[in-house]
């Protein structure tokens, strides 16, 4: 489809993201929920060629609703209230598809990506099997706006708490919630995806508990594949400066009912596996380590 010219697409929600779970860190652990936002503007849905059960199909639906208990016991979360569709928040500010926005940016404010070329870069803009989202090219305007009232401040509370917490236990660890498709395909397949971009975003330690803790509840795991973590875990994952961070990718159909968008029997386990989780990272993170024994 050949992309024209038009207005904005979106006007802007008052508040990008919502907190779940107590203000000041209580945790060492903080959680981020970036693909669930649900606040779709008649503006999005107007500039969409898609139906919206479509653009929702971008959505991790539901892990906003997964994080309770562990938000219950002590840690923050971070949920996006704006739908991916209009800005994907696990994304570099510069992954942009050029053609799909007018004027297109300069080739030095643009950084290529094979999910870039595949359509789902800061603002998606097709999906697979169904074409292009969008009805015309999005503004620059709107693009700036998006990233300004959006991208970045959602950035900066993730920032900001990362450095609370830090101050607090000495050490941060951020948990960035995700699910992904259904991965029978045929074989069995580990369901659950623990990323730290293969030992960059995190001590290996917390990626091991993270692990032991999902298998403890009787799953099979993966690690760094097929998902190794975004742009959420790249920037605030400095091992080095005592700041951790994991990617966590959930099956869908392990919380979902046929169709995956209402809860599903196994909701209520899943919810419970984000808890043990966090509570393992915090164990791992605060225990004080074993003495050495003498020779």
């Amino acid at each position: 489809m050949r992309m024209t010219d038009s207005p904005s697409q979106s006007a802007g929600p008052d508040h990008p993201f919502r907190i779940i779970g107590p203000d000041a860190p209580a945790s060492p652990v903080l959680l981020s929920v970036p693909h669930a936002g649900r606040d779709y503007s008649d503006a999005l849905l107007k500039a969409a060629r898609l139906p919206r059960a479509m653009l929702e199909s971008l959505e991790d639906r539901l892990v906003d609703r997964l994080v309770w208990r562990a938000a219950a016991a002590g840690s923050t979360a971070i949920v996006a209230t704006v739908p991916r569709a209009e800005i994907d928040l696990n994304r570099d500010e510069r992954e942009i598809d050029p053609a799909t926005i007018l004027p297109s940016p300069a080739a030095a404010d643009i950084l290529q990506s094979a999910r870039t070329r595949g359509g789902l870069g800061l603002v998606p803009s097709r999906i697979a099997g169904a074409g292009a989202l969008w009805r015309h090219r999005l503004p620059a305007s709107e693009l700036r706006r998006r990233i300004a009232e959006v991208h970045r401040p959602y950035h900066a509370e993730v920032d900001a708490r990362m450095q609370a917490i830090r101050a607090r236990f000495g050490i941060a660890i951020l948990l960035d919630c995700h699910s992904m498709p259904p991965r029978d395909g045929g074989r069995v397949e580990p369901r659950i995806v623990i990323g730290d971009r293969h030992g960059t975003s995190s001590g290996g330690e917390y990626t091991a508990a993270a692990e032991a803790a999902a298998r403890a509840a009787g799953f099979e795991t993966a690690r760094n594949a097929p998902y190794a973590g975004g742009y959420v875990t790249e920037r605030h994952g400095r091992p080095n400066e005592g700041l951790h961070a994991l990617q966590l990718e959930i099956d869908r159909s392990l919380y979902l009912a046929a169709g995956l968008r209402a809860p599903g029997p196994g909701f209520e386990r899943i919810a419970e596996l984000i808890e043990n989780v966090v509570a393992a990272l915090g164990r791992q993170a605060l225990e004080p380590p074993m003495p050495i024994a003498a020779e």
